[in-house]
């Protein structure tokens, strides 16, 4: 054995594509087979052999490399795998944006006896699950009842007594917040018992999961993650009169529960791998007895206290088992839920409520319900496109290095980045503190997109729900103010020497082509322009000589934004780039016609 050991041949590990490799077997061969093979010749069988050991080494090889690329989280390219590696660093992917906003909602009414106001008894309330349309199709939801009888409303005469000119009927103005997306159901027939169930209930337009429920009227309550064992529901606080609190938080313990993960394809519901038959032996701790190591307190104040407290089990919830499972959720049906002004005014669903029901007369209820009109008056804008890989991984950085609190730049930014797409998306977010402030005043820049993927002003509703949710995870000494950022389109144009004898149509179009494809992906806010890149990107181009001529220039009037920006002044001393202001955002528009050259 060991005189066998010293006549093995040496192996070069060097070697891993197909040349190589092929040259190495064939010096081998060569070397320790010259009496056996002796034709290496490109149509003899050794060279056959050769080539397909050469081929199966280089797959290998190259798949090798692929799997070790795809195990790190800075070398992934795959879509879902960096989602993976994305959710085992904290980030949960929230698939396609939703878009939020608000909408202007008219009612008749009508008046009292005397003709002096509206009767109040026959003012209804509009609840929340009321759903309207635009002319494209683009569907919409109501998230919160809408009141009519509020103060702040606009009454206006709509209807007078043509012989005496009193007043008949008032119209009613108010306003309300919706987001995009229908709602759907579906049922899943669950069998035996099974450990981390997961559930696949749509593709990536899920944008909320409404509720579970199985057929015994358990509900599924969704968490962050499985070991996560409470929850804080809302509830109608009945003395929002006296206290201007509209709701309740009360913490509820969810032995029943579920994670969704999204993948760019998929929505799926994973739940725990607990029995029906832990739960009837083990016991649920009631929320408000657990409390933190303080002396005097019957209650916690903080959500991050040991979950263990809660439910003696380490199976991470209870799974559904031998049951009918309904899952009601919102789905974006369209790519673009985005819509301009007006574009909503079509009422799907409408559900009423009255506060004294049963004394009223139908046909005047019916009359009201039937009057109710429906308009944007802002348009209703969110994130209509998935982040592209490279934001995705920078996401997953910063979410990762934040540690759900918001203490420098960066956390802000992703924390904002991470908002639930219920409360709305946003495309581009900068955060710098305010020079004019003597105190942690921050300004935080943020751009939506409209329903052409181009960028626009984030809506009134987007910028409030962002606020209320950086509330929850930033330091109290700070105060944050949403802004608009600024919007500077540009051009490109330049002009080429190409190659004698060249195609010079070809060599224009290739330039321009490339150009689209760099800059397809939105600048950041603040971000500079490097104009440098551009003769990179031309030169590398076998046709073409030389670049000449390279102008950026801005795009102003419609339909590009009316932000006046002076490209000379905040060029560099070299001409190398652009230095743009931290609440600017340069946009190409339209490549295909803002991107110019020509052949010199």
């Amino acid at each position: 054995m060991s005189n066998y050991k010293k006549r093995l041949p040496p192996i070069k590990y060097t070697s891993r594509d197909f040349q190589s490799i092929r040259a190495d077997l064939i010096g081998h061969a060569k070397r320790y087979y010259p009496d056996t093979f002796k034709d290496f010749s490109e149509a003899s069988f050794g060279a056959l052999m050769v080539d397909s050991v050469a081929y199966v080494g280089d797959i290998l090889s190259f798949y090798l490399d692929y799997q070790v690329n795809e195990s790190f989280l800075d070398t992934s390219i795959e879509y879902n795998n960096i989602l993976r590696h994305g959710r085992s660093l904290g980030y949960k992917f929230g698939g396609r944006g939703t878009a939020t906003g608000e909408i202007t909602l008219f009612i008749i009414v009508p008046a009292n006896e005397v003709g002096m106001g509206y009767d109040s008894d026959y003012v209804p309330v509009l609840k929340a699950g009321s759903s309207f349309s635009s002319n494209q199709g683009a569907r919409f939801t109501l998230t919160d009842d809408v009141r009519f009888d509020q103060s702040n409303n606009q009454v206006v005469v709509a209807r007078v007594n043509e012989s005496t000119g009193v007043p008949t009927h008032y119209a009613i103005r108010s306003q309300g917040s919706v987001v995009s997306g229908r709602l759907q159901s579906k049922s899943f027939t669950i069998g035996e018992f099974e450990r981390f169930r997961k559930i696949k209930i749509g593709g990536p337009n899920v944008s909320e999961i409404i509720n579970v429920i199985d057929q015994d009227g358990n509900v599924y309550y969704e968490v962050d993650y499985l070991s996560q064992d409470t929850v804080f529901r809302e509830i109608v606080n009945k003395t929002v009169t006296n206290d201007s609190v509209p709701s309740i938080l009360k913490p509820i313990t969810v032995p029943r529960r579920f994670t969704v993960i999204k993948t760019r394809a998929s929505t799926t519901l994973q739940f725990g791998y607990g029995s029906n038959s832990e739960l009837e032996r083990e016991s649920i701790v009631d929320p408000k007895n657990i409390t933190m190591d303080l002396f005097g307190r019957d209650y916690f104040a903080d959500k991050g206290f040991d979950p263990s407290k809660l439910i003696s089990s380490d199976k991470f919830g209870i799974g559904p088992q031998n049951t009918i499972l309904t899952v009601t959720y919102r789905e974006n049906a369209e790519i673009s839920a985005n819509t301009f002004v007006n574009g909503v005014n079509k009422v799907v669903s409408k559900k009423f409520l009255f506060e004294s029901e049963n004394a009223l007369a139908n046909s005047k209820k019916r009359s009201v319900t039937n009057s109710l009109e429906v308009i944007n008056e802002k348009p209703i804008v969110g994130d209509v496109s998935l982040p592209t890989v490279d934001e995705v991984r920078q996401r997953i950085r910063d979410v990762y290095a934040s540690q759900n609190r918001a203490v420098t730049k960066n956390d802000y930014e992703a924390l904002a980045m991470l908002m639930p797409q219920k409360f709305g998306l946003i495309k581009r977010v900068n955060v710098i503190r305010d020079p004019d402030s003597t105190k942690r005043n921050l300004n935080m820049f943020v751009l939506s997109e409209n329903t052409n993927g181009y960028f626009t002003k984030a809506n009134t509703t987007l910028k409030r729900n962002l606020k209320m949710w950086l509330s929850s995870y930033k330091m109290m000494s700070d105060t944050v103010d949403i802004l608009d950022a600024k919007i500077v389109n540009i051009g490109i144009e330049y002009s080429i020497v190409v190659k004698p004898g060249a195609d010079k149509l070809r060599a224009i179009t290739l330039a321009n082509s490339q150009l689209i494809a760099r800059y397809q992906e939105k600048f950041y806010i603040g971000e500079p322009f490097y104009i440098s890149e551009i003769y990179s990107i031309i030169n590398r181009i076998s046709d073409i000589i030389d670049v000449k001529n390279v102008r950026v220039v801005q795009k102003r009037r419609a339909p590009y934004s009316d932000i006046r920006f002076d490209i000379r002044q905040n060029t560099s001393d070299d001409g190398n780039y652009i230095v743009v202001p931290k609440n600017v955002a340069l946009e190409i528009k339209f490549p295909n016609s803002d991107i110019k050259g020509t052949v010199v």
